[in-house]
């Protein structure tokens, strides 16, 4: 990273404002000879901005930032001009012919976490705080950005550490009389970072949802009101409603957000068998909608219940998402909209053409999701830190039921390890280049 890298960045497009942003030991000459004498540092100077052969592009201003003080930890320039996306071009190309290269995606947030402004956490964050669907996941972004997710996976690499020091240094006398792995603050070290473990494993995965989101797909016999409660859900009529069996053929999809969480409702065909052959499409591609959904409510009619048939499409099921059984049309049954428990599912009564029960429905799936109302609370997180989290977790217990048996003590000193390395490659201070290489490569040119 010793060369200076250019590009626009600001959105694709035209607009009031664009931005030209240069990286790297030549960015202040360059941006010299591209825009006359340089301002003071922070400083915005008007300038009129030219391109390698001096000819006037644009007029607009300049800044500098410089190192190690800027975003990237490298001397920073940008200029400021009008956002017409053919004058940022020209300008991008003025900077290479003089000297600078075009900066790969991402390539900017890679220099400022190889140059320690950001860690790999935070570097994230800045392309979720980009690309936050809701204002709910713009902020748990920004805690991550600021530094919250990190600070709490730090802490338990520190512990981690301080109990390898300890593990470590009773294997290294273990000669002498006494047992140093039988000391039962030891033990409660481990058990309190096993219990710390689970509570970030619980906000991570509560902040991959936030970022990620869930789908939802709604299944069920034909004409048990699944396109009616997709219009309340979505609070657009994006389905065809009718008293007719088998008006949906296709599976529909609309995004929806519920209290900032993102939701991919998905409406089924009505599942039976059928001779048309339209249908019995639809029904096969219903059956594989669900084998990618995180939660499944199944409706059925509240006057009748949960039939033999439903039954058996209930065991039909893929066993990776919840099922929660919906008693829709209680306004026809006459009886109020309820949660109760069944057979192991969660059931809930209500009216989705009336929308008598959708406050029990909405709670239901923030529970599914494991989000509280609003998530005021949460950061930003990834599947990556997920996993990350369970195999440090796995690790951990490993070393907590080895210290307890007291056997393989050196064994238990090695879990201690990787469950460190594991938690580690979070935060980027253990990380293999070809994930950098992954991560990096989903920004956008010019961040």
């Amino acid at each position: 990273m010793n060369d200076t890298i250019a590009a626009v960045a600001t959105a694709p497009g035209r607009g009031a404002v664009g931005i030209v942003r240069l990286s790297g030991p030549q960015a202040f000459a360059i941006a010299a000879k591209l825009a006359g004498p340089a301002p003071a540092p922070r400083h915005a100077a008007l300038r009129t901005l030219c391109d390698a052969a001096g000819e006037a592009l644009d007029r607009g201003l300049v800044l500098l930032f410089p190192g190690p003080d800027s975003y990237t930890g490298e001397d920073v320039a940008e200029l400021q001009g009008h956002g017409g996306p053919v004058v940022l071009d020209l300008l991008v190309r003025a900077a290479c012919a003089l000297g600078a290269r075009p900066a790969r995606p991402g390539e900017f947030s890679e220099r400022a976490f190889v140059n320690g402004r950001l860690d790999l956490a935070q570097a994230e964050a800045i392309a979720d705080l980009i690309n936050a669907a809701t204002a709910q996941a713009a902020r748990a972004a920004q805690r991550s950005l600021s530094g919250e997710f990190s600070q709490r996976v730090r802490a338990l690499v520190e512990e981690l550490t301080a109990l390898r020091v300890m593990v470590e240094g009773a294997l290294d006398f273990s000669d002498e009389d006494v047992d140093w792995l039988a000391d039962d603050s030891l033990r409660a070290r481990v058990d309190a970072l096993l219990a710390a473990l689970r509570a970030l494993l619980d906000a991570a995965a509560q902040g991959r949802r936030m970022r990620e989101g869930m789908t939802v797909a709604l299944a069920g016999a034909p004409n048990t009101g699944k396109s009616t409660l997709m219009n309340r859900l979505a609070g657009i009529e994006a389905a065809i409603v009718t008293d007719i069996a088998g008006t949906t053929r296709d599976v529909l999809r609309e995004n929806v957000s519920l209290d900032g969480l993102p939701l991919t409702v998905v409406d089924t065909a009505g599942l039976r068998d059928s001779d048309d052959p339209v249908e019995k499409i639809g029904v096969e591609r219903a059956w594989a909608a669900l084998e990618h959904a995180e939660l499944v409510l199944f409706l059925v009619d509240d006057r009748t219940g949960v039939t033999p048939s439903d039954q058996g499409l209930l065991a039909r099921v893929p066993d990776g998402a919840e099922v929660v059984i919906v008693r829709n049309k209680c306004d026809l049954s006459s009886r109020p909209p309820a949660r109760e428990h069944a057979s192991g599912n969660v059931v809930l009564r209500l009216s989705s053409k009336r929308g008598d029960g959708l406050d029990l429905l909405q709670q239901e799936i923030r529970r599914v999701a494991g989000i509280e109302q609003g998530g005021e609370s949460l950061f930003s997180a990834r599947t990556r830190h997920v996993d990350a989290i369970q195999r440090a977790l796995a690790c951990t217990y490993e070393a907590q039921q080895r210290l307890r048996e007291r056997a393989a003590p050196e064994l238990a000193a090695e879990d201690l390890r990787l469950a460190q390395q594991a938690l580690s490659e979070i935060t980027g201070a253990f990380t293999p280049d070809d994930l950098l290489g992954r991560i990096f490569s989903q920004f956008c040119i010019g961040k």
